[in-house]
């Protein structure tokens, strides 16, 4: 069986449906995953909201960009210092 990749709003929406009363294991039942795979994403995502992960979702790739950003610049100055030092 292949295993289904849940995205972080459905990660935090099947944590939600146990605080509003199911039981653990039948929701674990009802979405095909295990118990130890529920307190893990409880453990990461417990207190979370769905329009809080999504913000964290877009901050974490705003923070890639930037990176990526920062290594070209860091780049740029490298190339630009070796041709500067040649030409003297």
């Amino acid at each position: 069986m292949k295993n289904k990749r849940y995205t972080t709003e459905d990660k935090i929406r099947i944590l939600r449906q146990v605080d509003s009363g199911k039981n653990v294991a039948e929701v674990c039942q009802e979405h095909n995953l295990s118990q130890v795979s529920f307190y893990r994403w409880k453990k990461q995502f417990g207190q979370m909201e769905v329009n809080e992960a999504k913000r964290l979702k877009e901050l974490e790739r705003e923070n890639t960009e930037l990176k990526k950003m920062l290594a070209d610049s860091l780049l740029e100055n490298r190339v630009l210092k070796f041709v500067c030092e040649k030409k003297l």
